[in-house]
């Protein structure tokens, strides 16, 4: 039997992941591991977590989502370069009837890619607390950048899985099987958008790209970036011009940073602490790529 990785990194948010670990059926903890990748040293409640079923790696400071799950990523390919991995967010969770009738999130999971070993990316369904669909996946399309969330399936659906562009980070499952070498998401993106990326990367390569309604789970959305809306949109702003300048067009290109910029100025006056956010992130996508100008990170991010 294949095992079962679950993947989340930590920034100041271990109350959440003890949340999460205890929503998952740990009837069978021989079955999976959970790995906590640690953006947040100071934060000590992960001592907490310590158990035999959980491992944590020490990124020692800040250094993104994306590239935390690359320190993730590497140590499992390491380790089992067979094995499947579930990246799910800190304040995301399962229910008791997450799983589609057996009650066991880890053996769904496993029996969805021994039946369909070859999706090598899954999407899952995310519920608000509400109830509501909040992503079943999402499109793209060329040329404009342009992006869109899923937030229903098909009724009377026969299949396990219908294909999709991308689907949402906070909950990913990766076939490693499928894989030459370890996935990885691109270490440009700090935050946001990697997601994204991660998935037409590797759709472009042949990869088949899907998402499932047999297994969900609940998210507390943006419960962890809004505690900071000046740093939630430097990054979503500095993500997403590197979002386009990847898959738009020049002239997409130029008319969204026109089109920023005279918004963030709006911004500034009416909603300064986002709009500051926004023109920080925008200076920051400039200097880097005029000058390669690595950016810096402060510990508030």
């Amino acid at each position: 039997m294949r095992n079962l990785y679950f993947l989340t990194v930590n920034y100041h948010s271990s109350e959440l992941i003890s949340r999460s670990i205890e929503s998952i059926d740990n009837k069978d903890t021989d079955e999976y591991t959970i790995l906590i990748v640690n953006n947040s040293p100071e934060d000590t409640g992960l001592d907490k977590l310590n158990s035999k079923y959980v491992e944590i790696i020490e990124a020692k400071q800040n250094v993104g989502f994306g590239n935390a799950c690359n320190l993730g990523l590497n140590w499992i390919y390491h380790r089992d370069p067979s094995a499947v991995v579930w990246l799910i967010n800190p304040d995301a969770y399962f229910r008791a009837d997450c799983s589609d009738g057996t009650k066991s999130i880890t053996k769904d999971a496993i029996a969805f890619f021994a039946n369909h070993p070859e999706i090598s990316i899954l999407g899952t369904i995310v519920y608000n607390a509400s109830g509501q669909i909040i992503s079943a996946g999402g499109t793209f399309t060329p040329q404009t950048a342009a992006l869109s969330i899923i937030d229903s399936f098909p009724a009377n659906l026969q299949q396990d899985y219908i294909e999709t562009d991308w689907v949402s980070g906070c909950s990913l499952l990766i076939n490693l099987t499928n894989f030459k070498q370890c996935p990885q998401f691109d270490s440009r993106y700090f935050l946001y958008y990697e997601d994204l990326d991660f998935c037409l990367r590797y759709g472009g390569e042949g990869h088949i790209i899907a998402v499932t309604q047999q297994l969900n789970v609940i998210h507390d959305t943006s419960s962890i970036s809004d505690r900071n809306i000046f740093q939630k949109y430097k990054h979503i702003t500095y993500s997403y011009l590197i979002h386009v300048e990847k898959y738009g067009s020049l002239a997409i290109f130029v008319l969204t940073n026109i089109r920023m910029l005279s918004n963030t100025i709006r911004l500034i006056i009416f909603k300064p602490n986002l709009g500051r956010g926004k023109l920080v992130g925008f200076y920051n996508y400039w200097r880097q790529r005029l000058f390669s100008t690595k950016i810096s990170y402060d510990k508030s991010a």
